[in-house]
């Protein structure tokens, strides 16, 4: 028995683990009866179990495991942490429980397991379920099986994978166990009920008898979907919700939810892969060359075995489809060419999404094999053409089907046309966008006119079908010249189409199976990856060109582009005008003089050909005014102008008349209605004139108006064919001269450049210099627009004339393009009203890309070339190589089809032989450029293998093949290489190099793209893996990577997929996402549509990115700027128009737009401060050299690589300046659009910018001081300071480039470094500009010099460090100079100190040589300037500078603060200018009345004060007011309603950037001031605070603990926080708006700060808690009483609880709720007592007496009594009424504590509360029981804290005291606040002085020992009284008492550092304040400011007085005396 009684005494969890099976099965027995006891499932109890859980379940012996489980069971289903305990349960319960005999375990053995799924870790239970399947012991396969069942019958196949299940489900049936196999059906029929027929095809290989089992089985089973039972917990309102629904409703709702069951589950995911590939016979390829038929029937037989595999595994199936195309194509047996379409369509469908990159290679061939009539042919090739689409998307094989289209034989057309119509039904109307509309609406308008009726039927269904997709609106556009009956039948067929929609009758029959449910298109798989696919063109509106334009193919062909149709623009206006004027026909001569003659005098037609020139000349001046007064309607233009080229006509002589005509036709073009016929009548004359020295400027004037009104595209293009038919060179030359205008007037939109290009080319041919010099001008300009790749056009003229073109192209570069100034107004309206067809630009468009002649290169890429390249022979392979790089080079613009050469070269990437590989990626290369965007069919079977050499070993190898990729990705864009599963098939490969640069690669490229196909979250595993690769490089990639990958995909999906892997994995993988979620950039933004497309390409300087706002479009050059507001009107505004013309013709298209639209500058959170550190932790090499080196500028790169966009960085540290120039343009414009991101690459870029000042050009040189310009303007008005690291690695660089020897660059310079003082303090730039002035070069020596003056004159001396006598000693010794510039620079900056300082520069600057103090002397003589003026100006001038600075409490903001004080400072101390004195502005003075009548404490909102004269008693106390950064000028008209505007506000408090949290709070606070403004917040108040909460609670956790943060920063953050706070609490109405729980949030949020020790460790820290104390005050008064009181309570048990809380904060929260009971007299009828009652009721309930008893403390249980005690004394017995919201008042002892308390209360007054607080009070008179003492000393403090009594009040406690020595008051002062014990205390000593007689009392508020002032002692009544009636003197000491407590209140110092007054130390506590507001932020730049006074003043009334003179008298200090007392009389009368 020994043993029994030892296990009895152990604890539950020891006796769990004894050895002995009793003691085992008491301790589950007891822990079963605990797990049921505990309530809350977050208990520390739980923990204790969660080693012993699978113990539990794996007990030895049987009866005993019977108790473990039923325990375990509990333990799961309540406990918080029985997660983590999952994997070793379930398995212990698999192996140990499930081959129990006993049917009881296995039940409590899968309820557990079922239980693990509930609590959300099905996975891991499917996991440990699917392993037991593999036992050895069929009872336990069983039980596995029958568990999985049963979990799938309960909670449904969207928690229980299904996939995993169905793969083992054939072994299962094949077991050789009855049970195993009768389980096994039982759970297929269970699946089947989940997903019907997707079970099928995976079972298809099972016994056939057990097949049919299933199927009879199968039959059974209702029809109606089935609903998951059992809810995970996170589902469990949803199961109530659930059951609501049947109670009410039956199931009606329950089949509209299933509907989204059914189709979730796609058979094809359930099938396991095939390989057939290693499965095709041997003889394969031989076969099916064979002459025989019969062979190559067997080879294709074989294939056709294999593919009926329903899923095949991805593979390179390059050479098998291409043997069936050639089968398709090429054999002459019809039935072979059925097959193989067979064979074709299976692999399509086994394939999927992987078979796309074939798709192209063979549509082609399957269309034109349709010319065959037989049925069975024809259905095999829909069957698989059909298929094919599946994989692919209709934007990918558009080319080829359209080409197809035109084939003369009508059966081709007809089904081409059919398949078409079958493929639109796959489409949405968002994957068929107009611009793909356009191509196939056109085609099929000419089949519906076709003579094969057949053909037009098979048109109209196609054309049916797509206006059945896309809706009327879309198709219309392209059916205006469809006559009516063939519109109807059209109509006809769109409506038959639902039809076939819905049933896929006929053609598409054979379908069905991989192609479920086709009516819900996007639904399945297959189709629904075409959304995604299609990203590309997501609006089918004016955002893209059309994508069929671009392709290079056969629409182009089709199609002439109209002579003057590129662009945009210029197709809007053209078919304006069309609509308005282009009908105009040509007129007879007789018409036109009878038009004219209705119009014109008619003297002026008679002497039109007069011989006479007077006669003629006076006919034009009459002709000039008639039509000067003609109306625009009545002008018969193309008339008038026929009169004019009537004999003599352009032939006049006389070159008044001509110069008079010329100017008329300008005239009737710019007022008439101005037509294309007319201009034909005279642009010949007007281009012979057009180099006539008198006449040309007025030929050129009326050009320029033709071109107004007839479009410049078409004028321009007339002109000039027209000059170059003529011979005459002049008028060659001017006309290019004339267009080169006209084209920076006009903009570019709309011309062909391809029509001028041959011009050009004859121009630069000319013999004539001019003609030539014009050409190249003209194509200046032209390169302003199109950009770098114009040159491709000129690359084989001569070499002399080449470098002339590019010199001319190097002077435009870094330009921008004018904005167009004409060609907009006139025809705006018409554009408009034509905007739905000038949406889609006309092929015709100046992507230069397009106008490229390109080459067909097929026919080059023979057999002998392909057989060549694949040789055995490296020599012949390199041969072969070598040759097609030669095809290439030759035909430099190439078409996409290139036959056989991809598989060939394919082959060569994976060569044995490495230069072979570089060789072919080169080739690679050059094929993307020459192929440009076309390449992109080739991403799939091409591009993706250049990944794969990304994995080889050498590193040249890898970079060329990084190269090679992005030349493709370039080209291509992204998209096509994140669809499908190559790219995460390639990172799937454990290759450390391939993982590494395909991660790094990924990483550059993510982060521009806008969007991804959803297919980059296969990606994601891998993407895992690499996390935790062996490789450290890997690694790094994967996590650089990550943040990118979470951009696109968001944190949720990548949280999800980790569920997949193994636990400590997990956990790895979601701290590192935790940690990239903070780093994860912000998406790209996505272009405007201003512009018809995408902009920014390779010359990016050149115009506006279109990501900028609309407001940003405006170019920030310096160029007149249009109205932004103008730029939204309809009629395009200039500058929208001209982006438009403009847009980015480059070779690289599309890619590269998507790249460079993006922000140029990318936030990295604290990347700067990261930096900062690296460069103190000497990680880096600290920014310091005279020569950059090499290391420097690597550097510089790299850390620029996270945080600037890769193409600027390449820009930017390219090696040729052009590149630079760009680079700098880019950053201008880009610089008020990416405020933020500009501010957060600050350091990097002033870095970047010292580079360029050692750079020898010129050019680039004047664009980056003008860039500074504009920076540093930015930077002041974002009130930005330069930290310490960007001020010393700029500016002495920039110091030194102020001795430049050109005059326009140190100007500029100069005025940098004056800008530079707005955002860095003058004192700090004082010490680099004197470096500057020890400099070789004298230039730099002056400037610096003079810079040094100028800063003494605006700043004041105290800008001179170290001290202005070091300072003025170092300035002095260039007096002595050699050089005469910088002799007087010195001498004129010592003269500026002289104006402000006087002689007593003299003494600062020492010893001079005799020569150089004459100099000095003379020239301060001639400068004769009076000391006077200058400090005045200065100390007006430095305020306003730091005004706008100083945020709420921001006076922390170092910077020109610091330099305000002591320039206030100096003001002060020029004792000479009394003056300065009355220079301090009106709000920096401090209005006495204001503050007492003030009840205590400051308020934070000071008003504006008013500055009252107070006969110059007083010297002001400078208290700023807390000034607040000015709202934003876009805070009203950001967003029309407040309501959004506030939500989007606060919504930045809580941003992890501590920049927009302040200025967000800023905007708040500005708010909250404004009484008329306040009301707005109403409605957001919690909102508000818990943004601001959350905001503490990130500062608390995050910021404090970055040790890269500035601490200012978040002092900052904190004022801004706590000043909002005290503005919002002081508003009541708002106050109360707060909610329980969010105060409850907020109080603990600020009371941890309090509590935090971080902050008193700061300097500013203090503050900081003393502004929390009053704002906790601020909380409690005004919040509504019931709510505070409520969360005060919950947060006190909610402390109590924790055991990681501190004592320290309950017991500030027990202050808070004493605080609170102090209230309750005066609030108790404002308080819902029932919810109080609640409150304390469960606190009670969770506390009982003895628990609370066991805590530490007695505070808890003594605060809970006095709380009751004190709403029973208030409310008496009627507080018993007030429990009515308690359900059990059982449950806690609050009903019996208050009936006792009630008893008791009645009994006697006293009670136990009472006497607890007043244990001090002892031996008092016994008479008085302690109760009435009590209540007698409470009476007297509420005297004391009242305004009227309190002299009276101290007088009773006073007498008090004296009376009863030993009474304690301790106990009522130490609740109350510092300020108040200590004025009680001095209050005392005040009386007790006067009452003694003590004659003299020295005071601590400053008043001299030399003046002390008698005191009259006075009765005490005297003191309280209004006035001194009796006319005695009353002592000073009073007042100044009074003038003490004023001050206390503001945060002023009352005592001096150096004699601190004797009072002070007789008070036993010291009088600070605790509670302080932001005025406490002024404390110490106030007592800087009194330093700095008592150091001048030998005397001075608590630094409150003027100084007229060295001294004060004492008769001065009467006069103030007496003041003072005339103030306070005033004053308190004020307040009776």
């Amino acid at each position: 028995m020994g043993d029994d009684s030892e296990w009895l005494k152990l604890p539950v969890d020891q006796k769990c683990e004894h050895k002995l099976w009793k003691a085992r099965l008491s301790g589950y027995e007891e822990a079963l009866k605990i797990f049921q006891k505990i309530k809350d499932e977050k208990s520390p109890e739980w923990s204790k179990f969660l080693g012993l859980i699978k113990k539990f379940v794996t007990d030895s012996n049987a009866v005993v495991q019977l108790k473990g489980l039923e325990a375990a069971l509990v333990y799961v289903e309540n406990a918080h942490v029985a997660g983590k305990t999952t994997g070793e349960v379930v398995s212990g319960v698999v192996s140990k429980v499930f081959n129990q005999p006993k049917a009881k375990a296995k039940e409590l053995g899968i309820e557990i397991c079922l239980m693990y799924i509930e609590i959300e870790k099905g996975e891991a239970v499917q996991e440990e379920l699917l392993k037991g399947l593999d036992n050895k012991n069929p009872k336990i396969i069983v039980a596995c099986i029958e568990t999985l069942r049963k979990a799938l019958s309960e909670f449904g196949s969207k928690i229980i994978l299904l996939k995993p299940i169905i793969k083992v489900l054939p072994k299962l049936f094949e077991s050789r166990e009855k049970a195993v196999r009768d389980e096994a059906k039982l759970i297929a029929v269970e699946i089947y009920r989940w997903i019907r027929d997707a079970l099928r095809p995976p079972l298809q290989n099972i016994n056939s008898v057990q097949l049919k089992e299933l199927e009879e089985e199968w039959v059974k089973l209702p029809t109606s979907a089935p609903r998951p039972t059992r809810f995970l917990r996170s589902q469990q309102e949803l199961e109530a919700k659930l059951e609501q629904q049947q109670s009410a409703a039956g199931d009606a709702e329950g089949g509209g939810d299933d509907g989204d069951e059914v189709p979730q589950i796609d058979a094809y995911e359930l099938l396991e892969a095939v390989e057939i590939l290693s499965k095709l016979p041997k003889d394969f390829y031989d076969k099916i060359e064979a002459k025989k038929w019969q062979e190559r029937k067997e080879a294709l037989e074989s294939v056709e075995v294999l593919i009926k595999n329903p899923k095949l595994e991805a593979g390179d199936y390059a050479d098998l489809v291409k043997a069936l195309k050639k089968v398709v194509g090429k054999d002459t047996n019809v039935m072979l060419v059925a097959l193989a379409a067979k064979c074709l369509t299976g692999l399509a469908v086994g394939l999927r999404k992987k078979f796309g990159q074939y798709a192209g290679h063979v549509v082609p061939t399957i269309l034109e094999k349709f010319k065959e009539k037989k049925p069975q042919v024809v259905q095999a090739l829909q069957e698989a053409i059909d298929a094919i689409f599946l994989t692919t998307t209709l934007q990918n094989i558009s080319e080829d089907v359209l080409a197809v289209m035109d084939n003369k034989n009508p059966t081709i057309k007809q089904q081409t046309s059919l398949f078409i119509a079958r493929s639109f039904r796959h489409c949405t109307a968002s994957t068929l966008p107009k611009s793909l509309l356009k191509p196939f609406c056109a085609a099929l308008l000419k089949h519906i006119n076709d003579s094969a009726p057949e053909v037009r039927d098979a048109a109209f269904e196609a054309l049916g079908t797509a206006l059945k997709v896309v809706g009327e609106k879309a198709v219309n556009p392209f059916l205006a010249d469809v006559d009516k009956l063939k519109l109807d039948k059209i109509k006809e067929c769109s409506e038959k189409v639902e039809l076939i929609h819905g049933k896929k009758a006929g053609l598409a029959a054979d379908k069905k199976e991989f192609k479920p449910l086709p009516g819900r298109t996007a639904a399945s798989g297959a189709a629904g990856d075409k959304d995604t696919k299609d990203i590309s063109a997501p609006k089918p509106g004016p955002l893209k060109k059309a994508p069929a334009a671009k392709a290079g193919g056969p629409p182009k062909k089709g199609k002439p582009a109209a002579p003057g149709g590129a662009g945009n623009t210029g197709t809007k206006n053209k078919k304006g005008l069309e609509t308005k004027e282009i009908v105009e026909p040509e007129l007879s001569i007789e018409v036109c003089e009878e038009k004219a003659s209705a119009v014109l005098p008619p003297t002026c037609i008679q002497l039109l050909d007069s011989s006479n020139w007077k006669e003629r000349l006076a006919c034009m001046e009459e002709f000039q005014k008639a039509v000067e007064l003609m109306d625009r309607t009545e002008m018969p233009c193309q008339a008038l102008v026929r009169m004019l080229a009537k004999k003599p006509g352009w032939k006049e002589t006389n070159f008044q008349v001509m110069q008079m005509k010329l100017h008329i036709v300008a005239l009737i073009a710019q007022k008439g209605n101005f037509s294309k016929t007319s201009a034909q009548v005279v642009l010949d004359g007007l281009v012979d004139k057009i180099g006539d020295v008198k006449c040309g400027n007025n030929a050129k004037e009326a050009m320029t108006a033709i071109a107004e009104a007839c479009m410049l595209p078409w004028t321009a293009e007339q002109v000039v064919s027209m000059a170059f038919s003529q011979k005459n060179p002049k008028n060659q030359s001017e006309t290019l001269n004339w267009l080169s205008n006209a084209i920076k007037e006009f903009g570019f939109s709309g011309l062909n450049v391809k029509a001028f290009i041959s011009n050009v080319k004859t121009a630069l041919a000319a013999t004539n210099p001019a003609v030539r010099t014009a050409a190249i001008t003209l194509l200046g300009v032209m390169y302003l627009y199109v950009g770098p790749s114009l040159r491709m056009f000129f690359e084989d003229e001569k070499p002399a004339l080449l470098s002339q073109i590019d010199a001319e192209f190097e002077k435009m570069q870094g330009q921008s393009p004018p904005a167009p100034t004409r060609g907009i107004s006139k025809h705006s309206t018409s554009g408009t009203d034509e905007a739905e067809d000038g949406d889609e630009p006309d092929d015709g468009s100046n992507d230069v890309v397009d106008l490229l002649p390109r080459t067909e290169i097929s026919d080059k890429i023979t057999s002998e070339l392909v057989s060549k390249i694949g040789d055995k022979n490296w020599k012949i392979r390199k041969e072969g190589l070598d040759e097609v790089a030669g095809i290439i080079n030759d035909a430099k613009f190439i078409q996409p089809n290139i036959g056989e050469l991809p598989t060939a070269l394919k082959g060569r990437l994976n060569d044995s032989n490495k230069i072979l590989v570089q060789q072919t990626l080169n080739i690679l290369q050059q094929l993307a450029v020459a192929m440009g965007p076309n390449i992109k069919q080739h991403v799939k079977n091409l591009g993706i293998p250049i990944i794969t050499v990304l994995g080889d070993s050498k590193n040249n190898v890898r970079a060329a093949a990084l190269a090679t990729v992005n030349a493709w990705a370039e080209q291509t864009g992204m998209k096509e290489w994140l669809e499908g599963e190559d790219l995460s098939e390639e990172l799937k490969k454990e290759n450390p190099f391939l993982r590494q640069e395909l991660l790094g690669w990924l990483a550059e490229k993510l982060p521009t793209l806008r969007s991804t196909p959803t297919d980059l979250i296969l990606c994601v595993p891998h993407l895992y893996s690499c996390l935790e690769d062996r490789n450290g490089d890997v690694r790094k990639k994967a996590q650089d990577a990550l943040p990118f990958f979470m951009m696109h995909l968001g944190y949720e999906k990548m949280a999800k997929a980790t569920g997949k892997l193994k636990p400590t994995s997990k956990d790895q993988v979601l701290a590192m996402l935790e940690k990239a979620k903070v780093n994860m950039p912000a998406k790209p933004a996505p272009p405007t549509k201003a512009t018809s497309k995408p902009m920014g390409g390779s010359a990016p300087a050149k115009f506006q990115p279109a990501s900028a706002p609309a407001e940003d479009c405006i170019s920030s050059s310096t160029e007149p700027k249009p109205d932004p507001k103008k730029a939204k009107a309809p009629g395009l505004s200039s500058k929208a128009k001209s982006a438009q013309g403009k847009k980015m013709p480059s070779k690289t298209s599309l890619k590269e737009d998507e790249d460079k639209s993006g922000p140029i500058f990318i936030v990295v959170p604290n990347g700067k401060e990261q930096r900062m550190k690296d460069e103190k932790g000497l990680k880096v090499l600290k920014w310091n050299f005279t020569t950059p080196r090499d290391e420097y500028i690597e550097q510089l790169k790299t850390q620029m690589s996270s945080c600037v966009a890769k193409w600027l960085q390449d820009e930017m540290f390219h090696s040729d300046f052009q590149h630079h120039n760009k680079a700098l343009a880019v950053m201008v414009d880009h610089l008020e659009s990416e405020k933020e991101g500009v501010i957060g690459c600050l350091d990097l870029i002033l870095k970047w910018l010292t580079l360029r000042f050692f750079d020898t050009n010129t050019s680039v040189l004047m664009k980056a001081l003008e860039y500074l310009k504009l920076l540093f303007t930015l930077l002041s008005e974002e009130e930005y300071h330069l930290t310490e690291n960007e001020a010393s690695s700029f500016i002495p660089y920039l110091v030194v480039k102020v001795g430049e020897p050109k005059d326009v660059i140190r100007k500029d310079v100069r005025a940098i470094l004056n800008r530079m003082c707005l955002v860095y303090p003058a004192s700090k730039m004082f010490p680099f500009i004197m470096e500057g002035t020890k400099s070789k070069n004298s230039k730099q020596r002056a400037e610096c010099l003079e810079e040094l003056g100028c800063l003494v004159e605006s700043y004041g001396m105290n800008v001179c460090q170290p001290t202005p006598g070091k300072a003025l000693k170092e300035i002095a010794v260039h007096i002595g100079d050699r050089d005469n510039a910088v002799r007087n620079a010195a001498l004129n900056t010592i003269v500026t100190v002289y104006n402000v300082h006087g002689d007593q520069v003299f003494k600062l600057i020492g010893n001079l040589s005799e020569k150089d103090m004459s100099m000095l002397e003379e020239r301060i003589k001639r400068s004769a300037k009076r000391p006077s003026a200058a400090p005045i100006k200065q100390v007006e001038e430095k305020p306003q500078r730091a005004q706008n600075i100083s945020s709420n409490a921001n006076m922390l903001r170092k910077g020109p603060a610091e330099d305000m004080s002591s320039k206030l400072n100096q003001a002060r101390s020029m004792s000479g200018h009394p003056e300065a004195a009355q220079m301090v502005r009106r709000e920096f003075q401090l209005d006495l009345d204001e503050i007492e009548n003030d009840n205590g404490t400051v308020r934070c909102e000071m008003p504006e004060l008013v500055q009252h004269k107070l006969d110059d008693i007083f010297e002001p106390v400078l208290i700023p007011e807390p000034k607040i950064r000015a709202v934003s000028p876009h805070f009203d008209d950001m967003h029309s309603n407040t309501a959004s505007t506030i939500n989007f506000i606060i919504s930045q408090v809580a941003s992890g950037d501590i920049n927009t949290s302040i200025q967000a709070l800023t905007q708040i606070d500005e708010v909250l001031r404004q009484e008329d403004k306040a009301e707005a917040m109403s409605g957001h108040i919690d909102q508000f605070l818990i943004a601001t909460f959350m905001q503490l609670r990130l500062v608390y956790n995050t910021h404090m603990a970055d040790e890269k943060l500035e601490k200012d920063e978040i002092i900052k953050l904190y004022s801004c926080i706590i000043g909002n706070m005290i503005s919002l609490f002081q508003i009541e109405s708002l106050a109360r708006e707060a909610s329980t729980g969010v105060l409850k949030d907020l109080m603990h949020g600020l009371i941890t700060l309090m509590l935090d020790s971080r902050i008193e460790d700061l300097e500013e820290g203090q503050q900081v808690i003393r502004s929390v104390n009053l704002l906790v005050v601020k909380v409690l008064e005004k919040s509504d009483q019931t709510n505070i009181l409520s969360a005060l309570l919950v947060l006190l048990q909610d402390s109590l609880l924790a055991t990681a809380s501190s004592p320290k904060f309950s017991e500030l929260v027990m202050k808070c709720l004493w605080r609170m009971v102090r209230l309750l007299p005066d609030t108790i009828n404002s308080i819902n007592l029932d919810r109080i009652l609640l409150d304390i009721h469960i606190f009670m309930k969770v506390f009982p007496k003895e628990k609370l008893k066991q805590c530490k403390s007695e505070f808890p249980i003594r605060t809970l009594k006095t709380l009751l005690h004190t709403l029973c004394k208030l409310k008496g017995p009627k507080i018993l009424d007030h429990l009515t919201m308690i359900d059990n008042k059982n449950e806690s002892e609050l009903e019996a504590h208050l009936c006792r308390m009630m008893k008791h209360s009645m009994d006697q007054t006293g009670s136990k509360s009472d006497k607890e607080t007043e244990k001090g009070a002892s031996r008092i008179d016994e008479k008085s029981s302690k109760a009435k003492v009590n209540d007698f000393l409470a009476e007297i403090f509420k005297k004391i804290g009242s305004k009227e009594n309190t002299k009276e009040g101290l007088a009773e406690l006073y007498e008090y005291k004296k009376k009863y020595s030993d009474a304690d008051i301790e106990p009522f002062l130490k609740n109350s606040s510092q300020f108040f014990q200590s004025y009680v205390e001095r209050g005392l000593r005040v009386i007790e002085m006067e009452r003694e007689g003590k004659g003299r009392i020295s005071t601590s508020t400053g008043i001299s020992p030399q003046m002390e002032v008698t005191c009259v002692p006075t009765p005490t009544s005297t003191v309280s009284s209004t006035g001194n009636t009796n006319g005695e003197e009353v002592g000073p000491s009073v007042y100044l008492e009074r003038l003490k407590i004023l001050r206390q209140r503001c945060g002023l110092d009352n005592t001096k550092q150096d004699d601190r007054p004797p009072l002070t130390s007789l008070l036993s506590k010291p009088a600070v304040p605790t509670v302080a507001s932001s005025t406490d932020m002024l404390h110490s730049k106030l007592s800087q400011l009194r330093e700095s006074r008592e150091q001048h003043q030998h005397s001075d009334l608590d630094s409150n007085q003027t100084h007229s003179s060295g001294t004060v008298t004492s008769s001065s200090s009467t006069a103030n005396i007496d003041d003072l007392k005339k103030r306070l009389e005033r004053i308190k009368s004020s307040r009776k």
